[in-house]
């Protein structure tokens, strides 16, 4: 048999790869792909009088030879073994090639017909049994052998797959417990994948056959991705679907200890089971860490996203998760508060200067990030202004806790036949604003002051700019009204974020644009273009100047007011964008996702520093803790799931809604977590209670080796129902009253 030398043999049914072989001089022959991921081996040459299977395998190869019309190499490989001009032509058995992944699948006994291409297999990486050989470090960094031949895949039997899969069933439920819940991970994208290479094959009924006898096996929080899954029952199905582009394109990462893996492992080579053993090396990633393997609820915390669970190493880069230092504003003494004190007459005291806010960061918080990590604007005289009523505001905060629970001021949108669609209120509770199905933008005074637009220019000419009350006399009273449209979008509005100097108000529409209207005029200033399909969500940064957006096109783009052009893309999502959310220090943006995951991205780098997995449905909702180190996520799984965000591992889990969670907003102190839902309730969660019962060590970061406590409902402070409002949007006033809004459906 002819050899083939330190080579690359690499045969893959869904890609063209052209293959040259050329001749060495030496009697061998050498194959060159264009493909990586190859395997190669080595052997002596033999004659083809040495075994009838010899014989078929040499005919296999001249057979795949000729079909990419190799000429020159079938005539090279003829020459060499001493083969007929005819001898290729013979018939070849129909059951070479089993599974449509290519790999030979041999039964125990060695007698099946399928030991056509487990000879084959010899020279490609194979061992003499169809199995597949492991290195002696332990295999996980063995070549893909799952490649190799993989241009017999559409001439494999479909009656095999069901067997496949039931043998490797029968077998992981017949392991011990401990190993048993973390080998059933396999099940899912094992199912998936058989079940994409039959209809691909065009293997119609028996992929409708194998869906409906193992679909059933599958977790319940898979139950939407199975439902589309379903509808791809032909190969013309699958030709642009997106769904089926993520499963053939991104790695199903599974997280095992190396005692499973390695009872799997084994598994596989004494079956010489290489149907399956294919799809593992192509299509998952198995993650092995070292120590006990994880229970069945640890792994079910974690488990549910599109693609499996994140990788360790994609949690391991530190993230500067403390705030930044605050500037040192002087905040000057209240008149109101020196004249109570004097009502009596009492002695004037000098009150201390209270100043919580700042004394907060005073110091550098060794888990922040540099000042000048990244550019952020300088304040203006507004600004500071701001800054110091912001202050005094806090010294009149009400400190919230167990036995302290905020009131609760609703916003009703009554006879919203427009569709609202989205909500924000400034950070001071000034104003609030709506975003409709209608394309508009409506925003209103929550104060008794009115909203008024700027002067036109001629009137503004005649203004004294030296006045003290320039700010006021620039305002045209004529205008003054309780409430403004804005007028712009082409399609419904989905996302709003006012600008912390409330000066600019951001929408984001299904038309692909994102829109920055002007509060002092009421129009449009900018119309960012980017997005190609709808933008379902945007935000401001907490420092303003910079914002998020997210949406269909799965790409989270970072902005700058002043540019039309992103300053970032952040790509890695399989599904649309959903909900995005500044960190505290603005250095970090996380994006939420219909591909159950959360990302955490690093605004300097553009690198994704976290993905946080354990939603079972789409994530629409999230928010960090006051003091950055903690985040919450609401999905359609109706839970809210709490984030160490310094580890990247969940910490908690309040079970309580029975639909989706469209609003998530901690008190300004950071002990109350507020939810609100579309089941029309507002629930108040103890954090405070939740995060100091975290324990996290190296060994519990490293491994994901969780214990969330079922404490739901120890940590539930109250409920709040609505008539008939779904919660769209939470807000705690700067002294903590907590603010909802949602439209009235009756």
């Amino acid at each position: 048999m002819a050899a083939v030398q330190d080579g690359q043999l690499n045969l893959e049914v869904e890609k063209d790869i052209k293959t040259e072989i050329t001749n060495d001089g030496s009697g061998n022959i050498n194959a060159n792909s264009s493909s990586p991921g190859s395997t190669s081996s080595g052997g002596k040459a033999k004659s083809p009088a040495g075994s009838g299977e010899d014989q078929q395998t040499l005919l296999a190869v001249l057979q795949f030879l000729k079909r990419n019309k190799l000429t020159e190499s079938v005539d090279i490989l003829r020459r060499e073994a001493g083969l007929s001009a005819d001898a290729d032509d013979s018939p070849v058995s129909e059951s070479a090639g089993a599974g449509s992944g290519g790999v030979p699948n041999v039964s125990a006994d060695g007698g099946d017909a399928n030991s056509l291409l487990s000879r084959v297999s010899i020279d490609c990486g194979l061992d003499s049994h169809g199995g597949a050989m492991v290195a002696a470090s332990g295999g996980e960094d063995q070549p893909d052998v799952n490649v190799v031949l993989s241009a017999y895949s559409q001439q494999g039997d479909p009656v095999l797959y069901p067997l496949y899969y039931n043998g490797l069933k029968k077998f992981i439920e017949s392991v011990l417990d401990c190993h048993r819940a973390e080998l059933s991970q396999v099940f899912y994208p094992l199912f998936v994948h058989m079940y994409l290479e039959l209809v691909y094959n065009n293997h119609e009924n028996e992929a409708k056959q194998f869906f409906e006898k193992f679909s059933g096996d599958q977790e319940c929080y898979y139950e939407e991705d199975l439902r589309i899954l379903s509808s791809m029952s032909k190969k013309e199905h699958m030709k642009g679907n997106e769904t089926m582009l993520d499963f053939r394109t991104s790695k199903f990462v599974l997280r095992i200890s190396r005692d499973s893996y390695q009872l799997l492992k084994r598994h596989l080579q004494e079956r010489q089971n290489n149907q399956i053993w294919n799809i593992i090396q192509e299509h998952l990633y198995i993650d092995i860490f070292d120590g006990m393997p994880r229970s069945k609820s640890q792994i079910d915390a974690m488990s549910g996203s599109l693609a499996g669970e994140g990788k360790r190493d994609a949690n391991k880069a530190k993230v500067f998760y403390g705030l930044l230092k605050e500037p040192e504003i002087e905040v000057p003494l209240d008149d109101e508060d020196e004249e109570a004190e004097n009502e009596e007459g009492k002695p004037k005291k000098k009150k201390p200067k209270k100043d919580s806010m700042g004394s907060k960061s005073k110091k550098q918080d060794p888990n922040a990030p540099q000042q000048t990590r990244i550019p952020l604007p300088e304040l203006k005289d507004s600004d500071k202004l701001d800054k110091i009523m912001n202050m005094k505001e806090a010294t009149k905060k009400i400190r919230l806790g167990p036995d302290n629970l905020p009131s609760i001021c609703f916003y009703s949108f009554l006879n919203a036949y427009q569709g609202l669609t989205a909500v924000d209120f400034t950070d001071d509770s000034s104003l609030i604003a709506g975003g409709f199905a209608d394309s508009t933008v409506r925003v209103w005074s929550v104060t008794p002051k009115k909203l008024r637009r700027v002067k036109s220019a001629a009137d503004l000419s005649n203004i004294d700019k030296e006045s003290d009350d320039v700010l006021e006399r620039i305002m045209d009273e004529k205008t003054a009204s309780e409430s403004k449209i804005l007028y712009g979008h082409s399609g419904p509005v989905y996302g709003i974020s006012f600008s912390p100097d409330r000066n600019y108000l951001l929408s984001s529409s299904e038309d692909g644009t994102v829109r920055l209207w002007s509060l002092q005029t009421f129009t449009c200033l900018v119309g960012y273009k980017g997005h190609n399909y709808p933008v379902w969500d945007t935000q401001f940064s907490p420092y303003g100047y910079y914002f998020i957006s997210g949406g269909h096109d799965r790409v989270a783009r970072l902005w700058a007011t002043d540019h039309y052009q992103p300053l970032r893309m952040f790509a890695g999502h399989l599904a649309d964008i959903t909900c995005t959310r500044f960190h505290p220090n603005s250095n970090y943006v996380a994006t939420g996702s219909a591909d159950r995951t959360i990302r955490l991205w690093d605004v300097l780098t553009g690198n994704c520093v976290r993905i946080l997995t354990g939603h079972k449905g789409p994530v629409h909702s999230l928010a960090f803790s006051p003091n950055g180190k903690f985040m919450a996520s609401g999905a359609t799984d109706g839970r809210v799931l709490l984030w160490d965000v310094g580890h990247g591992l969940m910490v908690g889990e309040l079970k309580g809604h029975t639909d989706t969670i469209y609003a998530l907003r901690f008190s300004r102190d950071g002990e109350i977590l507020a939810s609100g839902s579309m089941d029309n309730t507002v629930k108040l969660w103890d954090t405070l209670k939740a995060f100091d019962d975290v324990e996290l060590d190296d060994f519990t970061a490293a491994t994901g080796h969780i214990h969330l406590p079922e404490n739901s409902q120890e940590l539930l402070l109250g409920t709040y129902m609505t008539k008939s409002t779904p919660v769209i949007h939470l807000h705690f006033t700067r002294r903590n009253l907590l603010l909802a809004a949602g439209a009235y459906n009756p």
